[in-house]
């Protein structure tokens, strides 16, 4: 046999068969006979050039050059395995988890990447848990500190922002003739802007959202003005329904981060997801 011609099935069936060290077992497993599994085997040792196996009465025991190949071999194909079942599923689909709150950012670049690679469908998964596990997806997006491990997409920085149809503040003091819309149940949002530009107001009428997106529709509708994250507003500003009054921003310290499982494979799908989320942002719109 040309050593080029690797066998394959051989292989498997001395895995399955030092498992065992038993060939009916192994035969079992393999759902073919044991006859076959015995020529399988003697066709490998053929190639290999030396036994793997010691025949005995009760059942085999490995050689020693078997017990030395055995472990490596057992990886290169369990390697090859996966290799395998990435380049398959590639083409099908990506699993993608990701905070509600970012949808604004992500679904027009999910819409885009898809036209760029139409052969790769994302699954997208919405979760209101910012809990950092990658868990069975290839890729997650979460919210948090740089301790949430992954890579930085972009860190969360703050700006007022209120339906364009709404009469605008002439000046920051104004602020407290609106309606205040706090992404959080708390006021900490607010205040992280306010205190950064030492303003002091009395916020007489608060309405709380258990989510940025949530107070970014209530801004939308005109119920009054929220703070969000710049990136996460960008496309309402962009269509002209929202303006940020004041250019004036505060980062918070967080970030929007992209955790993916391990994937060497420069032309792959999940490579490519990854690399189109890490574009840069188009500019912001004006916020004037």
């Amino acid at each position: 046999m040309a050593r080029r011609d690797l066998p394959v099935n051989g292989l498997q069936t001395f895995l399955v068969t030092a498992r065992h060290l038993n060939l009916t077992h192994a035969a079992t497993e393999l759902c073919i006979t044991q006859g076959a599994v015995s020529r399988q085997i003697q066709a490998l040792e053929a190639w290999f050039g030396f036994p793997l196996f010691r025949r005995h009465a009760r059942g085999l025991s490995l050689t020693p050059r078997a017990e030395q190949l055995l472990p490596d071999l057992r990886l290169q194909l369990e390697q090859l395995y996966h290799l395998t079942e990435r380049i398959r599923q590639s083409p099908d689909q990506l699993r993608l988890k990701a905070p509600s709150c970012a949808m604004r950012w992500l679904v027009p670049r999910l819409v885009a990447f898809e036209q760029h690679a139409p052969d790769v469908h994302v699954a997208l998964t919405t979760t209101l848990d910012h809990r950092r596990q990658l868990e069975d997806f290839d890729a997650a997006i979460v919210y948090g500190t740089a301790d949430s491990g992954g890579e930085t997409l972009f860190d969360e920085e703050l700006i007022p922002v209120m339906a364009s149809h709404l009469p605008r503040p002439s000046e920051m003091s104004d602020l407290q003739h609106y309606t205040f819309l706090h992404p959080t149940p708390d006021t900490k949002d607010w205040l992280l802007w306010l205190n950064q530009h030492d303003l002091t107001l009395i916020r007489g009428r608060n309405q709380h959202f258990a989510t940025m997106d949530l107070a970014l529709n209530a801004a939308v509708q005109g119920f009054g003005i929220t703070v969000a994250d710049i990136h996460l507003a960008a496309e309402e500003i962009a269509r002209g329904r929202l303006v940020a009054p004041f250019h004036l921003t505060v980062k918070t310290g967080a970030a929007y981060r992209l955790l993916h499982r391990a994937d060497n494979l420069p032309e792959s799908a999940l490579h490519s997801l990854i690399n189109w989320l890490h574009r840069p942002d188009p500019p912001i719109p004006s916020a004037g």
